[in-house]
């Protein structure tokens, strides 16, 4: 194993320890390949290719089960686009998102200018509260 890809697998154990799960060969080449590019979205489906290209063996199903553990234990974000098709993003913090429809990818919107804003937010049903609000804006290319 080169160093590069030692250090990768170094980094993604400490990930998967700190975040309370078990780190199984598989998880750490996964984690390995999610966290080594720094902040980005990706599908189940990428992750899987990914691995393939890399020789991870991994089923679809794996990967499945892994983000979904990942994603419970903090250590991503699950992004829904459009009814069960989701993306996962290695940046967990409050953020919102473009989702450019031509090409079906995700894209972090920048708030420099200061946070986005709801006006008139419903209120909760009773005994509820507010915890998050997503936002994810679909654009696509304009037709001239």
């Amino acid at each position: 194993m080169d160093t590069n890809m030692r250090v990768l697998v170094d980094n993604a154990e400490d990930k998967v320890r700190c975040a309370g799960l078990r780190p199984t060969r598989q998880r750490l080449a996964l984690a390995g390949l999610l966290f080594a590019q720094g902040d980005r979205h990706l599908s189940a489906e990428d992750l899987h290719d990914e691995a393939q290209a890399a020789g991870v063996p991994v089923s679809l199903a794996t990967v499945y089960n892994t983000l979904h553990q990942f994603t419970d234990a903090g250590l991503l974000r699950s992004v829904a686009v459009e009814g069960s098709k989701a993306y996962f993003d290695t940046n967990t913090s409050d953020h919102h998102h473009f989702f450019i429809e031509d090409e079906n990818r995700l894209v972090d919107i920048d708030t420099a200018d200061g946070p986005l804003s709801i006006l008139n937010l419903p209120e909760p049903p009773e005994g509820m509260e507010v915890v998050n609000v997503d936002i994810v804006v679909r654009v696509r290319t304009r037709k001239v």
